[in-house]
């Protein structure tokens, strides 16, 4: 079981060492951080949410949220490519077939395979739940032929969870999820990544066509919105949000020590000072303690996932995290101001956090969210929180 206290916590501080040393770098250049993944694999982590049966550590949500929140303090790409990779292994481990499992579990856990997610699709906006790029069943083995716009970490992936319109669907809602190693692909990366921010996340657009063994499919066909309310989303939303606020934790620890540090110099009981750290940081401990109970709601009620107030729970600790870590920021880089919040040099990395933390709202848009969230408003008329 990893824990704060146990190996687990030395070999998160050597992959931090090691994104902390490439952060810059990677984000000038928009590469991918393969050092950091390195690290990952050596570590151990990348097997943090494989259970013990299979070789991992036997982690929980809880501990990946941990875990990415701390990496996303020095580099939030490297934090947003380990919190995407645990979300598609947790859904093999739930949603695979036993065969499944056992191929590729042990694997993950000995840091073999880094698991990349192939869900965007040219024309749809980003909507996970439909797919026009159809899986065609042969006699025992699946034909994928899929172009992705956007696929974190794809180049350097070694293995993907892939969604296709299911074999003879007669409606693109009817989505199949399967499993690739990328020996059994062509995976080819078809054009260029340069973003504003989240550079070294290395998302790239991706053509990918090939023959997979039919028992590689997981969960059942055409059913994946089952896995995506359960499994994908609830994850996802948990994932990015930890790594947010990982993100504007990492700017306000900075910036706290550079004003101690210049205290001779700073007049830190300037009232003005004293509020917008008090507002800074009272955005951050609400996003903790959404993050926080929503994880608990997730895992203690796995029964009422699908219903509306919990669905709107775990919408609410995306679109919230999402909004509370950008303001927190952009605030930290008023109250800093030119030299230390504005500048691409500056030891405080405000400017790269900000260009990070603009990509949260864009990712699965939240005003998407929001019109599926109203919608569920409609349907708990009586306002039950959970």
């Amino acid at each position: 079981m990893f824990t704060r206290t146990g190996i687990g916590e030395v070999s998160l501080a050597e992959v931090r060492a090691t994104a902390q040393e490439q952060a810059a770098a990677t984000d000038r250049d928009a590469t991918f951080p393969e050092e950091t993944l390195d690290a990952l694999r050596r570590s151990g982590l990348l097997g943090l949410i494989v259970p013990a049966e299979f070789g991992g550590l036997g982690g929980s949500v809880p501990d990946m949220i941990t875990v990415a929140q701390e990496l996303s303090r020095d580099c939030m790409s490297v934090g947003m490519i380990f919190a995407m990779h645990c979300q598609q292994v947790r859904a093999v481990v739930e949603h695979g077939s036993g065969s499944l499992r056992a191929a590729v579990l042990p694997r993950v856990a000995r840091g073999e395979i880094y698991v990349a997610s192939v869900t965007t699709e040219a024309g749809s906006g980003g909507h996970l739940l439909s797919s026009n790029a159809e899986l065609l069943s042969g006699r025992s083995t699946l034909h994928l032929d899929r172009f992705a716009p956007v696929v974190t970490g794809g180049a350097h992936a070694d293995g993907f969870l892939i969604t296709m319109r299911a074999p003879d669907a007669t409606s693109p809602a009817e989505v199949s999820l399967v499993y690739a190693d990328r020996e059994q692909l062509d995976a080819t990366v078809v054009g260029p990544w340069n973003p504003m921010g989240m550079r070294a996340t290395h998302s790239v657009p991706m053509k990918i066509v090939g023959d997979v063994p039919d028992d590689q499919v997981v969960g059942r066909h055409g059913e994946f919105r089952d896995i995506a309310l359960r499994t994908f989303a609830p994850l996802a939303h948990l994932g990015w949000a930890a790594c947010w606020l990982g993100t504007a934790d990492g700017a306000l620890t900075r910036t706290v020590r550079l004003l101690r540090d210049e205290r001779k110099h700073r007049d830190l009981s300037s009232e003005l000072l004293l509020r917008r750290l008090s507002r800074v940081r009272q955005r951050l401990d609400s996003v903790h303690a959404l993050i926080q109970h929503t994880s608990r709601v997730w895992a203690e009620r796995p029964d009422d996932v699908l219903e509306p107030p919990v669905q709107l729970l775990l919408n609410s600790v995306k679109l919230t995290a999402s909004e509370q870590c950008l303001l927190a920021v952009d605030e930290l880089v008023e109250m800093v101001g030119l030299r230390h919040g504005y500048l691409r040099d500056s030891s405080l990395g405000l400017e790269r956090a900000l260009r990070d933390l603009r990509s949260a709202s864009l990712n699965y848009s939240n005003d998407r969210l929001h019109a599926g969230g109203g919608a569920l408003v409609l349907l708990d008329q009586d306002v039950h929180h959970v």
